[in-house]
């Protein structure tokens, strides 16, 4: 059911939600889950949203990132108290940015504006770009981008101004964007700063064995169009991974001085990393509250096993940015195949997720309303919907008001690391920007959302399979009978 079809119409995407009550009262046959992964949220240190955000300052990434695409890259964004910004972005050739393909820099100014009616929690902002050049770091990466540019005929023109391949110099800069020459090549390569326009600012005390806690201060800047196409039109309604301040940052962080130190020029090298199998038995929690495009804002716990390759997860939405006031929790299952490699994807592993099962528990009046004013058997069967009480949506196929198909089949990106501290972090595919479902190969992600922790080990011996399961991701769409006036954190 296509957002458009109610002018407050929110898509939401059930690979996002958990909420800790139900979780904790699942009956038989369900999740017992470990008491240390029923309040994810609770054992968090607390977080402080600025409003207005105060951008001045340096930030930088804190390892490598991957955007749609797939594109590989670490970013250094400088901002002055005279609204002007330098950013630098950095494009590797490889999943662990040790391979540098070529350089952005860009200059221009932003300007804050008002609270985003839209995003809540998010400040609107305008920007204009002043110039944009670019540094190769390799001739390869010069023959990419000119093959870009010669897909269109604006991009051909543009080409013309890049030397050929046998005259690449290493560290020249090529202008590709100059406000004064009123010159700008840069929307034939799809680029743009897109990410300016929406902005938020949090804060919160990282604890520290044996010393006082250390401030972390992030910015989270607005969501990239999984859809190359259509990126240069695009208005964010969520974020990116979050940058952090490069003088209060969170630690250990080995990537953080060496993305501070980088200029266009010098592009950060970033250290290995042991590349760990996908083993997921055990428990997957949101560490904080999640934010999607289309104003989603929720929190995810899951649980794989490993030895029948079944999944199962709940899904907490909520309306707020701090994840306080629940709208609904839906809990899924299902199975899974076995994972092979991504080819597309360096690092990440593909796999076919099926759902099979869900419930849902309408957590607001709004929610409920909803529910109950469904055509019947359209979403749960006969019986009126009440507040805070599950109901199973199996048998009606879903549940048609929520967007709920069953059963469903999604085609899913994953990836598994472990942090400095050495908690191991499960990457699950970035979502369709439109809405949509990956519910077929050709829509399969390339990028990754927020990180889930593990929580708890399997309960059984672990799976010995090298690759093994995601929760499976429901696309949304929740009608909404009226928009809540903007609050402020």
């Amino acid at each position: 059911m296509p957002a458009a079809m109610l002018p407050y119409a929110c898509v939401l995407v059930l690979l996002g939600a958990h909420t800790a009550e139900a979780a904790g009262t699942a009956g038989g046959g369900r999740l017992r889950w470990d008491p240390h992964c029923q309040q994810p949220l609770a054992n968090r240190a607390p977080v402080t949203a600025l409003l207005p955000p105060r951008l001045e300052g340096p930030w930088i990434s804190t390892g490598c990132e991957v955007r749609p695409g797939p594109e590989f890259l670490t970013r250094s964004y400088a901002f002055f108290p005279s609204r002007l910004f330098r950013a630098h972005q950095f494009y590797y050739r490889d999943p662990l940015c040790q391979e540098p393909a070529h350089s952005l820099v860009i200059k221009g100014k932003v300007r804050l504006r008002r609270a985003s009616w839209v995003t809540r929690g998010a400040t609107e902002a305008d920007y204009h770009l002043h110039k944009v050049g670019i540094v190769f770091h390799s001739r390869h990466a010069l023959l990419d981008i000119a093959r870009r540019l010669n897909q269109t005929q604006a991009g051909r023109d543009c080409a013309r101004q890049l030397p050929p391949a046998r005259a690449w110099v290493s560290g020249a800069l090529y202008e590709l964007l100059s406000a004064r020459a009123e010159r700008d090549c840069t929307a034939a390569l799809g680029f743009t700063m897109h990410e300016l326009s929406l902005v938020r600012m949090q804060r919160h005390l990282q604890p520290q064995p044996r010393a006082r806690p250390r401030l972390v201060e992030e910015l989270y800047l607005g969501d990239i169009h999984t859809d190359q196409a259509e990126r240069r039109h695009y208005r964010p309604t969520g974020y990116q991974r979050p940058l952090q301040s490069a003088l209060h940052h969170a630690h250990p962080c080995p990537a953080c001085s060496l993305i501070a130190r980088s200029d266009e020029h010098h592009p950060p090298i970033l250290p290995a990393q042991v590349a760990l199998p996908l083993h997921l038995g055990g428990q997957w929690v949101s560490p904080g509250c999640e934010v999607r495009p289309a104003v989603l804002f929720l929190t995810r716990l899951f649980t794989f096993h490993g030895h029948n390759r079944s999944w199962e997860g709940y899904y907490h939405h909520f309306s707020d940015p701090a994840c306080r006031q629940p709208t609904f929790t839906v809990y899924a299952a299902g199975r899974y195949t076995r994972g092979t490699p991504s080819t597309k994807v360096l690092g990440g592993t593909e796999l076919v997720f099926q759902v099979t099962e869900a419930r849902v528990t309408p957590m607001d009046q709004v929610t409920t309303a909803m529910l109950n004013f469904s055509e019947p058997s359209s979403c749960g069967g006969p019986g009126a919907w009440s507040l805070g009480t599950e109901r199973d949506v199996t048998a009606t196929n879903g549940c048609l008001p929520l967007g709920i198909r069953l059963p469903h089949v999604e085609y899913e990106l994953f990836k598994m690391e472990r942090d400095p501290l050495g908690q191991s972090l499960l990457f699950i595919g970035q979502r369709p920007t439109d809405g949509s479902s990956p519910d077929t190969p050709e829509k399969r992600p390339t990028s990754y959302q927020a990180p889930l922790v593990l929580c708890a080990r399997a309960a059984r011996g672990p799976s010995s399979e090298g690759c093994c399961p995601r929760v499976a991701l429901l696309p949304f769409v929740l009608l909404v009978l009226g928009l809540a006036v903007l609050q402020r954190l």
